[in-house]
Formats: C-alpha cells, sequence, structure tokens
C-alpha cells in the first residue's frame, strides 16, 4: 500500500473534519505478538516457573480449540501480578516501552501511522495489550489509546482486569463509546488477523495490514 504525500494529503483536507484511524497494535504495528514478551519481562522469575506448570494445560486446550485467549490472559495476569505494586509494574512497563517496542515495530505501519498524523487525522491504537507499556509508547507517538486494563486496590494490583479485555467486539464498542465513527469524515482501519473484523467493519476504508504487508 502505497503512502500519499503528506502535504498533498493536508492540502485535500482543508475546510473539512479530520478521519479517523484505528489500528490493532500486536502483528499490525508490530511484527510479532507483545504480551507474552512482557510478562516474561515484568512477572516475577519464581512466578513465572509456576504459570508455566499451571497454564500448559489452557494452551493445550487453547491450541484444541477449547478454551478462550481470553481465558488464558485472564488466569496468566492473575498468577503474574496478584499483590504486585502497581507502581513495579509501571516501571516494568516504561522500561519495556521505551527498550523492547522500538525493535518490533514494523516500518510500513509507522510509515502509515505518520501519514495519518502528518494529515492532522486522529489516530488511536485499539489492542487488547496492557496499558502499562502501550500508555507510555503511545504518549511518545502522540496516539490515542483504548486498550485493557489492570484493577488495583490499596497501590497492588488484583490479578484481575478492570473491565472487560479489549478484544474483538470490546475494541469496536470501545471505540463507538470514546470516538464515535459519525464525528468524522472518514474511518479507516488495520488490522491482521480475524479477531480485528469487527474493529475494521467500523472503517469507510478497512485495511489487512501485518504479515507480508
Amino acid at each position: 500500500m502505497g503512502v500519499v504525500n503528506a502535504t498533498d494529503g493536508a492540502m485535500q483536507r482543508r475546510g473539512h473534519r479530520s478521519d479517523l484511524a484505528l489500528f490493532d497494535f500486536d502483528g499490525t504495528i508490530t511484527t510479532r505478538e507483545t504480551m507474552p514478551d512482557f510478562m516474561y519481562a515484568a512477572v516475577r522469575p519464581g512466578r513465572q516457573r509456576l504459570a508455566k506448570l499451571l497454564v500448559l494445560p489452557l494452551v493445550l486446550g487453547y491450541k484444541a480449540g477449547l478454551v478462550s485467549g481470553v481465558a488464558i490472559r485472564a488466569v496468566i495476569c492473575f498468577l503474574g501480578f496478584w499483590r504486585v505494586p502497581g507502581d513495579e509494574l509501571e516501571v516494568r512497563g516504561r522500561r519495556f516501552a521505551g527498550e523492547f517496542l522500538p525493535g518490533v515495530l514494523r516500518p510500513t505501519a509507522m510509515e502509515r501511522i505518520a501519514w495519518h498524523k502528518a494529515r492532522g487525522d486522529t489516530v488511536v491504537v485499539v489492542s487488547g495489550g496492557l496499558d502499562v507499556y502501550l500508555r507510555p509508547w503511545c504518549r511518545e507517538q502522540g496516539l490515542e489509546l483504548l486498550c485493557s486494563l489492570l484493577e488495583q486496590r490499596g497501590g497492588r494490583l488484583t490479578g484481575r482486569y478492570l473491565g472487560a479485555q479489549c478484544v474483538r467486539a470490546e475494541k469496536a464498542r470501545r471505540v463507538m463509546a470514546r470516538f464515535p465513527p459519525e464525528r468524522f469524515d472518514r474511518v479507516f482501519a488495520y488490522g491482521d488477523t480475524p479477531e480485528d473484523r469487527e474493529l475494521l467493519a467500523l472503517a469507510h476504508e478497512p485495511h489487512w495490514f501485518g504479515k507480508g504487508v
């Protein structure tokens, strides 16, 4: 997919409302799934060993189509983060965003994001990944963010998600609530798997954008 000259695009947009650009993160902006890498970087070693033993049956069930990805992520987060201080995870999230994520970004996706930003579009990352590492990365890039959140009580993580995981239909629901498409001239959306179908269904211009693109 070619990239339009940003100056020409900006001239074409004068006098109009901005467009909305929705980007899945893992596999679309990045070359790989990043949550497993974050868990490896952020979860304490003793918990990692325990989690590997307890999660293995679930992984086998997932591969057999018997267990959902939502269920696996919920268990992994509980085992990894229960009673962990929120400040500790924030530090690890910022470090992961600054040190790991730059090495797995897809150049074509970053070019497309830059094109949308140059046009004055509202660019939103919509991801099932966790806010502790996506938030600092999006802030650095000047992007809006809708993603999964972790619950805290008394400064410590409960190990549970705060609300629903931001996947599949939940992605579309959050976009509709925060960035109603009718407020924009056009909506672009970018995803790389069938799990992004609900997100792409919101767009005037949906794009499968990931591996091989």
